[in-house]
């Protein structure tokens, strides 16, 4: 049988790491950071993982509310959500997470553009 994508980056405690450190980098990413200034960081790092672990075929569920709206208003752009990308991969590089996984987050975050680029 063959591993899920959760398994395979290493589970809830890998993941939680991998949302850490790429919401750490958001909150320095010039691009980004005030997006992130005065926000309840570490609500959104457990909604993060929920997320990324439900997304992956984790048991987690997620708690947080929907994409669209939670971006609905922001004017997002994609540079933005190229930068946010970056920082993920940054940030599962940093975890040793290997390149066929890496490329497979990228592909679903990615997959998310139509959610988030919302005006």
């Amino acid at each position: 049988m063959t591993e899920s994508l959760y398994q395979r980056l290493g589970g809830v405690e890998r993941i939680a790491a991998v949302v850490d450190d790429a919401l750490d980098r958001h909150a320095v990413n010039p691009l980004l950071a005030p997006r992130f200034r005065g926000k309840d960081m570490p609500r959104l790092k457990l909604l993060g993982t929920q997320f990324f672990c439900a997304g992956s075929g984790g048991p987690q569920k997620y708690e947080g509310r929907d994409l669209r709206i939670t971006h609905t208003g922001m004017n997002a752009n994609e540079q933005e959500l190229i930068a946010a990308i970056d920082d993920f991969v940054a940030a599962m590089q940093s975890q040793g997470i290997g390149a066929a996984e890496v490329n497979e987050v990228v592909a679903i975050l990615y997959s998310f553009k139509g959610e988030v680029l919302r005006l």
